[in-house]
């Protein structure tokens, strides 16, 4: 009986690997449209003629609206167990947009579109994470969130590389978006084969541990507020993009690479966080929280050269969001509310990550000074709540 478990964990445990890397396929060429694209619209839209404060309200209003429908999204995806058809149709969503900004005449359809893309990657969020979590239980959640997002990034960072050659050869932002639909149709045909070999990936997760199936635990809420706490802190690129253009601290194309460099960082975070998380918890989150607090004092107020430290350090800092902080949710939470647990935190992250947003870019226009000292403090409160869940963490 032993040696059937343990021949039945290893089947698992290689399908389960084998399901997060062709996930990850999926989210490498899905990065490279969609984090292509926001690598340069913020100066898409200050070229067709956005200020500071719509750019802030823009990137944090698309997130706002797109966090809140991940709430529906989970909800859906826990009472219909349709995990794949609601997130291929927010794929195909998430990564139309993109391309037809090429034909966007005024920021105000840029903005829409730009928000509709949000929307798309809302919608297919917590069914791909919910299913990630079930594939993740055996191998180690922090490493397997961690792998996908490394996978992740590499379309991260290639989108971004692909549009700065376009502006290097002097082609245009519209050139960009239009190349963007070719990562973008492969990301959709590989998700197809994902489905087709993985019907029902609920079944990679085995030997569950017991955990409450109504409501939701102490920790976990307090868990929610402190990723809200970072997220309201966090700047959205579009904004640090914004303010390289407007004060000439890095060209045009300059941008897209440091957008790049960001993207690299946060898949190397990933797999190193991912495997820290994995032997001492929610510790993990304190030490990235107390790193990537800094960002904003070397983005807004250093040279070139920090602004390149900035900008590793946001990347870092992205690299734990999407890949540790993820990973904590399947801990605790019960597999029959998961996929509705995924869709409560990210709604609340993208709440706060709204306010703080459109904050952000007021501060920007008024005062820098104020706009870094929220974005260091808002990020700094997190650590108490991490600290005091951290030993009720499964």
């Amino acid at each position: 009986m032993e040696n059937t478990t343990m021949a039945e964990h290893g089947i698992s445990t290689k399908n389960a690997l084998r399901f997060v890397i062709l996930i990850g396929i999926v989210s490498l060429f899905a990065d490279m449209t969609y984090e292509g694209a926001r690598s340069i619209n913020g100066p898409f839209l200050a070229i067709l003629g956005a200020s500071g404060t719509v750019v802030g309200i823009v990137s944090g209003l698309g997130e706002l609206i797109g966090y809140v429908l991940r709430l529906v999204s989970g909800y859906l995806s826990d009472k219909t167990k349709e995990y794949w058809a609601i997130t291929f149709f927010g794929y195909a969503v998430n990564l139309i947009a993109v391309p037809l900004l090429a034909l966007a005449g005024n920021w105000q359809i840029a903005a829409v579109l730009m928000m509709i893309e949000r929307i798309g990657k809302a919608i297919r969020v917590p069914p791909r994470d919910a299913m990630l979590s079930y594939a993740t239980h055996h191998m180690g959640r922090g490493w397997g969130f961690g792998l996908h997002e490394a996978l992740d990034q590499l379309g991260a960072v290639t989108g971004p590389l692909i549009v700065a050659a376009v502006l290097f050869f002097r082609d245009g932002y519209r050139t960009g978006y239009v190349l963007l639909l070719i990562p973008a149709l492969l990301a959709l045909a590989v998700l197809t084969t994902a489905r087709f070999l993985y019907p029902h990936p609920q079944d990679l997760e085995i030997n569950q541990k017991t955990l409450q199936v109504q409501g939701f635990s102490r920790s976990f809420w307090l868990y929610v507020i402190a990723a809200a706490l970072i997220a309201a802190g966090f700047a959205d690129f579009p904004l640090i993009a914004y303010h390289f253009q407007k004060t000439s601290l890095a060209s045009p194309t300059m941008i897209p690479i440091l957008y790049a460099v960001a993207m690299g960082v946060d898949a190397l975070a990933a797999l190193i966080f991912g495997r820290l998380f994995d032997r001492i918890g929610l510790s993990t989150m304190m030490l990235v929280a107390v790193l990537s607090a800094f960002f904003a004092p070397l983005v807004f107020f250093g040279t070139f050269s920090l602004a390149v430290l900035g900008m590793a350090l946001w990347g870092m800092g992205m690299g734990a969001q999407e890949s540790i902080m993820r990973a904590a949710v399947a801990g605790m939470v019960a597999t029959e509310r998961r996929g509705l647990a995924y869709g409560v935190f990210n709604t609340a992250y993208g709440i706060s990550w709204f306010l703080g947003s459109v904050l952000i870019g007021i501060l920007y226009d008024v005062s820098i000074p104020w706009l870094v000292a929220f974005s260091v403090t808002a990020q700094l409160v997190s650590i108490p709540f991490f600290y005091f869940i951290r030993k009720t963490y499964i």
